[in-house]
């Protein structure tokens, strides 16, 4: 049975491993990109305001098959940046993805972030489908390789809903 939870030991381990794995078997990334992954999601863990950033892995039998992160403390000028998110192969198709980005994205407006932001690249299609559900659009476009993949990258950002207002004249 699959639990969602925050850090648990050997949680780091496991994203950069399923990182790592997934990106190498596919997309040919190997030690710069699982070197990227592990340094910044260390730098994250140390330094979360729990008040205000997000980290969730879910586990099955204690192991790790997914996570995602919202680093609001962090994100920049751009707004809350989602980070990490990874559905290990096995769990795949079984709806663990949409749910830790539906999660995810109701931390941020539950905060009021004024926009959410992820980097990505070219061709993570099952990835880029559920963003444009969770209502993310793509900004831009560049030839910029932070993973030493030889890909493209992408911007895609998220504003918050437009709610509205309850009292007369607001």
């Amino acid at each position: 049975m699959v639990e969602i939870d925050g850090y648990r030991p050997g949680a780091l381990a496991g994203i950069v491993g399923m990182h790592a794995a997934y990106y190498a078997k596919h997309w040919n990334f190997g030690l710069p990109f699982e070197a990227k992954v592990a340094s910044e999601l260390a730098e994250f863990l140390t330094r979360m305001d729990r008040t205000r950033d997000l980290f969730l892995v879910a586990y099955d039998g204690g192991r790790p098959v997914a996570s995602v992160a919202v680093d609001v403390s962090g994100g920049g000028p751009g707004g809350a940046h989602l980070r990490w998110f990874i559905v290990d192969d096995g769990q795949r198709g079984t709806g663990l993805g949409g749910a830790l980005l539906e999660r995810a994205v109701e931390h941020c407006d539950g905060l009021g972030c004024a926009s959410i932001w992820l980097t990505t690249f070219a061709g993570l299609d099952a990835a880029r489908r559920l963003y444009e559900r969770a209502g993310f659009h793509l900004v831009s476009v560049a030839e910029r390789d932070q993973w030493s993949g030889g890909v493209q990258e992408q911007r895609f950002e998220r504003q918050p809903p437009v709610r509205a207002h309850t009292e007369a004249g607001t």
